[in-house]
């Protein structure tokens, strides 16, 4: 593979669809998800860190949430119904997904591939910072669901209830803060959200 492929490969990111089973009223990139898991990943950190005292960087969180899922470049966004249901589906895939990380890395410069490995093996090398790339991606996922309701799709309704769950269940109290100060403003009108108070 050629050494200098891995940026442009990135850029395609923006030609893979996610939600596929679902109807969308807006259709959404993994280059638009990954942007939004990432500004919600740096601001988990950012409060990790100055509400809560965390020992934590968001701009190192904010770059693996970049590239969280950038896999699925080339193994495609496989919907999580069918992901989740099986385990040996489940292992398959995580297997499929790290020879495509591996494809990926493999595209650098050897002087740049360690930097970007880093940020590729955060979930296993970093799990203590990792959940808050876990964490925005799910707040991402559940923004796009509130998104579609208010746009009068109901496709999304069960998606946002086991969400709005998982959300509710993480022992996190940056994710509380965050839902607790900003996930109401989602539901705003660009007219509302413009409004001072």
């Amino acid at each position: 593979m050629k050494k200098n492929g891995f940026f442009a490969m990135i850029g395609r990111m923006k030609y893979i669809t996610r939600w596929g089973l679902m109807r969308n009223t807006l259709r959404e990139s993994l280059s638009e998800h990954s942007f939004e898991t990432a500004v919600v990943a740096h601001a988990l950190a950012v409060i990790g860190r100055d509400v809560y005292g965390v020992d934590i960087d968001p701009g190192q969180i904010a770059a693996a949430a970049l590239f969280h899922d950038a896999p699925e470049i080339l193994t495609g966004d496989l919907p999580t119904p069918v992901k989740y249901n099986n385990p040996e589906i489940l292992h398959a895939y995580r297997s499929v997904e790290a020879g495509a990380s591996e494809s990926l890395l493999s595209m650098l410069p050897d002087e740049l591939a360690p930097t970007y490995s880093v940020l590729f093996s955060f979930e296993v090398d970093r799990p203590e910072f990792y959940r808050y790339v876990k964490a925005a991606d799910k707040i991402s996922a559940y923004i796009k669901c509130v998104e579609e309701r208010k746009s009068g799709n109901r496709e999304f309704e069960l998606a946002e209830e086991q969400l709005r769950r998982s959300i509710e269940s993480m022992d996190m109290p940056e994710v509380r803060y965050y839902v607790e100060h900003f996930m109401s403003s989602y539901e705003l009108t660009l007219d509302k959200l413009q409004q001072e108070e």
